[in-house]
Protein backbone atom coordinates (compact mmCIF):
# COMPACT_ATOMS: atom_id res chain seq x y z
CA UNK A 1 0.00 0.00 0.00
CA UNK A 2 1.68 3.17 -1.14
CA UNK A 3 -0.84 5.88 -0.45
CA UNK A 4 -3.24 6.74 2.34
CA UNK A 5 -6.75 8.04 1.70
CA UNK A 6 -9.41 9.30 4.09
CA UNK A 7 -11.19 6.43 5.82
CA UNK A 8 -14.58 7.20 4.27
CA UNK A 9 -13.12 7.25 0.73
CA UNK A 10 -11.20 4.02 1.30
CA UNK A 11 -14.27 2.34 2.76
CA UNK A 12 -16.30 3.33 -0.30
CA UNK A 13 -13.84 1.48 -2.53
CA UNK A 14 -13.74 -1.51 -0.19
CA UNK A 15 -17.53 -1.65 -0.07
CA UNK A 16 -17.79 -1.50 -3.86
CA UNK A 17 -15.24 -4.29 -4.21
CA UNK A 18 -16.98 -6.50 -1.67
CA UNK A 19 -20.34 -6.01 -3.41
CA UNK A 20 -18.83 -7.14 -6.70
CA UNK A 21 -17.01 -10.08 -5.11
CA UNK A 22 -20.27 -11.23 -3.51
CA UNK A 23 -22.30 -10.79 -6.69
CA UNK A 24 -20.01 -12.27 -9.32
CA UNK A 25 -17.15 -13.93 -7.47
CA UNK A 26 -13.65 -12.82 -6.55
CA UNK A 27 -11.88 -14.29 -9.58
CA UNK A 28 -14.46 -12.95 -12.04
CA UNK A 29 -14.17 -9.38 -10.76
CA UNK A 30 -11.58 -7.12 -12.37
CA UNK A 31 -9.82 -4.10 -10.93
CA UNK A 32 -11.40 -2.02 -13.68
CA UNK A 33 -14.88 -3.04 -12.51
CA UNK A 34 -14.06 -2.17 -8.93
CA UNK A 35 -12.64 1.22 -9.87
CA UNK A 36 -15.68 2.00 -12.03
CA UNK A 37 -18.13 0.96 -9.31
CA UNK A 38 -16.28 3.03 -6.71
CA UNK A 39 -15.97 6.07 -8.96
CA UNK A 40 -12.17 6.15 -8.97
CA UNK A 41 -9.57 5.73 -11.69
CA UNK A 42 -7.67 2.48 -12.18
CA UNK A 43 -4.42 4.22 -11.30
CA UNK A 44 -5.94 5.63 -8.10
CA UNK A 45 -7.06 2.16 -7.07
CA UNK A 46 -3.59 0.69 -7.58
CA UNK A 47 -2.00 3.62 -5.75
CA UNK A 48 -4.27 3.19 -2.74
CA UNK A 49 -4.50 -0.59 -2.57
CA UNK A 50 -2.24 -2.44 -4.97
CA UNK A 51 -4.48 -5.34 -6.03
CA UNK A 52 -7.78 -7.12 -5.54
CA UNK A 53 -6.69 -9.09 -2.51
CA UNK A 54 -5.09 -5.98 -1.01
CA UNK A 55 -8.43 -4.18 -0.99
CA UNK A 56 -9.84 -6.94 1.22
CA UNK A 57 -7.01 -6.68 3.75
CA UNK A 58 -6.20 -2.98 3.46
CA UNK A 59 -7.52 -2.24 6.95
CA UNK A 60 -5.05 -4.68 8.44
CA UNK A 61 -2.13 -3.04 6.66
CA UNK A 62 -3.08 0.31 8.16
CA UNK A 63 -3.78 -1.16 11.60
CA UNK A 64 -0.49 -3.05 11.80
CA UNK A 65 1.46 0.09 10.95
CA UNK A 66 -0.53 2.11 13.49
CA UNK A 67 -0.09 -0.44 16.26
CA UNK A 68 3.63 -0.84 15.61
CA UNK A 69 4.10 2.92 15.98
CA UNK A 70 1.84 3.09 19.01
CA UNK A 71 3.57 0.26 20.83
CA UNK A 72 7.00 1.63 20.04
CA UNK A 73 6.12 5.06 21.37
CA UNK A 74 4.00 3.79 24.26
CA UNK A 75 1.43 6.44 23.36
CA UNK A 76 -1.64 6.07 25.58
CA UNK A 77 -0.94 2.43 26.39
CA UNK A 78 0.47 2.73 29.90
CA UNK A 79 3.68 1.29 31.27
CA UNK A 80 2.62 -2.35 31.69
CA UNK A 81 3.71 -4.10 28.45
CA UNK A 82 1.25 -6.98 28.87
CA UNK A 83 -1.68 -4.59 29.22
CA UNK A 84 -0.32 -2.53 26.31
CA UNK A 85 -0.43 -5.54 24.00
CA UNK A 86 -4.02 -6.21 25.05
CA UNK A 87 -4.96 -2.55 24.58
CA UNK A 88 -3.48 -2.58 21.08
CA UNK A 89 -5.58 -5.63 20.23
CA UNK A 90 -8.68 -3.86 21.52
CA UNK A 91 -7.91 -1.04 19.08
CA UNK A 92 -8.19 -3.57 16.25
CA UNK A 93 -11.53 -4.86 17.50
CA UNK A 94 -12.81 -1.31 17.95
CA UNK A 95 -11.95 -0.52 14.35
CA UNK A 96 -13.99 -3.38 12.89
CA UNK A 97 -16.82 -3.01 15.41
CA UNK A 98 -17.27 0.59 14.28
CA UNK A 99 -18.62 -0.67 10.92
CA UNK A 100 -19.83 -4.21 11.63
CA UNK A 101 -21.79 -4.69 8.40
CA UNK A 102 -18.77 -3.88 6.27
CA UNK A 103 -16.67 -6.23 8.39
CA UNK A 104 -19.27 -9.01 8.00
CA UNK A 105 -19.32 -8.62 4.23
CA UNK A 106 -15.54 -8.83 4.12
CA UNK A 107 -15.60 -11.93 6.30
CA UNK A 108 -18.16 -13.62 4.03
CA UNK A 109 -16.00 -13.00 0.95
CA UNK A 110 -12.84 -14.29 2.64
CA UNK A 111 -14.61 -17.51 3.69
CA UNK A 112 -15.46 -18.24 0.04
CA UNK A 113 -12.00 -17.77 -1.48
CA UNK A 114 -9.17 -20.17 -0.48
CA UNK A 115 -6.43 -17.70 -1.45
CA UNK A 116 -7.98 -15.06 0.81
CA UNK A 117 -8.31 -17.52 3.67
CA UNK A 118 -4.61 -18.30 3.33
CA UNK A 119 -3.75 -14.62 3.45
CA UNK A 120 -5.98 -14.20 6.49
CA UNK A 121 -3.88 -16.81 8.31
CA UNK A 122 -0.73 -14.86 7.44
CA UNK A 123 -2.34 -11.63 8.64
CA UNK A 124 -3.26 -13.16 11.99
CA UNK A 125 0.34 -14.29 12.39
CA UNK A 126 1.52 -10.73 11.70
CA UNK A 127 -0.42 -9.47 14.74
CA UNK A 128 0.93 -12.29 16.87
CA UNK A 129 4.48 -11.55 15.73
CA UNK A 130 3.99 -7.84 16.41
CA UNK A 131 2.99 -8.50 20.04
CA UNK A 132 5.77 -11.08 20.44
CA UNK A 133 8.44 -8.67 19.19
CA UNK A 134 7.06 -5.87 21.35
CA UNK A 135 7.05 -7.91 24.57
CA UNK A 136 10.60 -9.12 24.02
CA UNK A 137 11.73 -5.55 23.39
CA UNK A 138 9.83 -4.08 26.36
CA UNK A 139 10.91 -6.85 28.74
CA UNK A 140 14.61 -7.63 28.23
CA UNK A 141 15.39 -11.18 29.30
CA UNK A 142 11.81 -12.37 28.86
CA UNK A 143 11.66 -16.09 28.17
CA UNK A 144 10.68 -16.43 24.48
CA UNK A 145 8.13 -19.07 25.43
CA UNK A 146 6.32 -16.57 27.68
CA UNK A 147 6.35 -13.97 24.91
CA UNK A 148 5.06 -16.40 22.29
CA UNK A 149 2.43 -17.91 24.59
CA UNK A 150 1.00 -14.57 25.69
CA UNK A 151 1.03 -13.12 22.15
CA UNK A 152 -0.72 -16.20 20.78
CA UNK A 153 -3.31 -16.03 23.57
CA UNK A 154 -4.00 -12.34 22.96
CA UNK A 155 -4.49 -12.99 19.25
CA UNK A 156 -6.65 -16.07 19.77
CA UNK A 157 -8.93 -14.32 22.28
CA UNK A 158 -9.31 -11.35 19.93
CA UNK A 159 -10.17 -13.58 16.97
CA UNK A 160 -12.71 -15.53 19.01
CA UNK A 161 -14.56 -12.40 20.10
CA UNK A 162 -14.31 -10.75 16.66
CA UNK A 163 -15.73 -13.85 14.97
CA UNK A 164 -18.73 -13.68 17.30
CA UNK A 165 -19.34 -10.23 15.85
CA UNK A 166 -18.71 -11.27 12.25
CA UNK A 167 -20.78 -14.45 12.30
CA UNK A 168 -23.77 -12.96 14.08
CA UNK A 169 -26.22 -10.16 13.48
CA UNK A 170 -25.83 -8.34 16.78
CA UNK A 171 -23.06 -6.08 17.97
CA UNK A 172 -20.63 -7.45 20.53
CA UNK A 173 -19.66 -4.85 23.14
CA UNK A 174 -15.98 -4.02 23.54
CA UNK A 175 -16.26 -4.94 27.21
CA UNK A 176 -16.50 -8.64 26.22
CA UNK A 177 -12.96 -8.43 24.89
CA UNK A 178 -11.54 -6.26 27.67
CA UNK A 179 -13.02 -8.57 30.32
CA UNK A 180 -11.46 -11.54 28.55
CA UNK A 181 -8.08 -9.81 28.56
CA UNK A 182 -8.39 -9.04 32.25
CA UNK A 183 -8.90 -12.75 32.89
CA UNK A 184 -6.03 -13.63 30.55
CA UNK A 185 -3.60 -11.32 32.36
CA UNK A 186 -4.67 -12.73 35.71
CA UNK A 187 -4.01 -16.25 34.44
CA UNK A 188 -0.52 -15.25 33.33
CA UNK A 189 0.04 -13.41 36.60
CA UNK A 190 0.77 -10.11 34.82
CA UNK A 191 -2.38 -8.05 35.46
CA UNK A 192 -1.67 -4.38 36.26
CA UNK A 193 -3.73 -4.72 39.46
CA UNK A 194 -0.88 -6.82 40.79
CA UNK A 195 1.51 -3.89 40.67
CA UNK A 196 1.94 -2.29 44.07
CA UNK A 197 3.13 1.27 44.32
CA UNK A 198 5.68 1.77 47.05
CA UNK A 199 7.01 5.12 48.20
CA UNK A 200 9.36 3.92 50.95
CA UNK A 201 13.00 3.04 50.58
CA UNK A 202 12.35 -0.63 51.33
CA UNK A 203 10.14 -2.65 49.03
CA UNK A 204 8.68 -5.96 50.15
CA UNK A 205 6.83 -7.69 47.36
CA UNK A 206 5.30 -11.03 46.54
CA UNK A 207 4.58 -12.29 43.05
CA UNK A 208 2.63 -15.24 41.65
CA UNK A 209 4.82 -18.24 40.87
CA UNK A 210 3.48 -18.23 37.32
CA UNK A 211 4.65 -14.63 36.67
CA UNK A 212 7.50 -14.50 34.11
CA UNK A 213 10.80 -13.56 35.72
CA UNK A 214 11.27 -10.68 33.28
CA UNK A 215 8.00 -9.17 34.55
CA UNK A 216 9.13 -9.56 38.16
CA UNK A 217 12.33 -7.71 37.31
CA UNK A 218 10.40 -4.97 35.51
CA UNK A 219 8.08 -4.36 38.43
CA UNK A 220 10.91 -4.28 40.94
CA UNK A 221 12.92 -1.94 38.73
CA UNK A 222 9.96 0.44 38.38
CA UNK A 223 9.46 0.61 42.13
CA UNK A 224 13.08 0.98 43.22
Amino acid sequence: MTDAAPTSARNAVVAAALDLFAAQGFEATSVEQIAQAAGVSRSTFFRQFGGKDDVVFSDHDVLLTHLRQKLTSGDGLGRNPWAAACAASVDVFRHFAAEPELARRRYAVVRQVPALRDREIVTVFQYERLFDDYLRSALPGLDPIDAVAFSAAVTAVHNHVLRRLLRGTEDIPESVLTDAYDELMHRFGVHPDGEQAQNDDVVVATFPRRMPMAEVVRRLRDEL
